[in-house]
């Protein structure tokens, strides 16, 4: 890797949250969006989050989940 890419990607790595979409972005330059993939996606979201107001599938705090992550793994 070049001097001027691992500069970019050393800067990346230090963007704030809020501003990491342009990490995204660059993804998406290199790897375009599936429709299909992003259609089958959409669909499973959407069958999750019916079945969770049904009660059939419990969910977990995100940041408990993450905590959790985290003491599994070492992280």
């Amino acid at each position: 890797m070049n001097t001027r890419i691992q500069d970019l990607v050393d800067r990346a790595r230090q963007l704030p949250p809020e501003e990491a979409t342009l990490l995204s972005a660059l993804h998406d330059l290199v790897t375009p969006p599936d429709p299909a993939w992003e259609a089958a996606w959409a669909s499973e979201s959407l069958d999750r989050l019916e079945a969770h107001r049904r009660g059939d599938l419990a969910a977990v705090d995100s940041d408990d989940a993450m905590a959790e992550l985290q003491r599994k793994h070492g992280l």
